[in-house]
């Protein structure tokens, strides 16, 4: 579950930069927006590692 708040925290802290990017064109902030957006990738594929060896374990 500690990880589930992780990613959860992830997408918080990214909104921020997605408004930055989009609504203000913020070039910057759409290279952290990116960064951001494959943490979350990696955590959701470690969340589903997680998942699928509590539930055949």
């Amino acid at each position: 579950m500690e990880k589930f708040k992780e990613l959860k925290s992830l997408i918080e802290t990214a909104e921020a930069e997605a408004r930055a990017f989009f609504d203000k064109g913020n070039k910057a902030a759409g290279t952290r927006l990116r960064n951001a957006m494959q943490q979350a990738k990696v955590l959701a594929q470690d969340i589903r590692t997680e998942v699928t060896a509590k539930k055949n374990g």
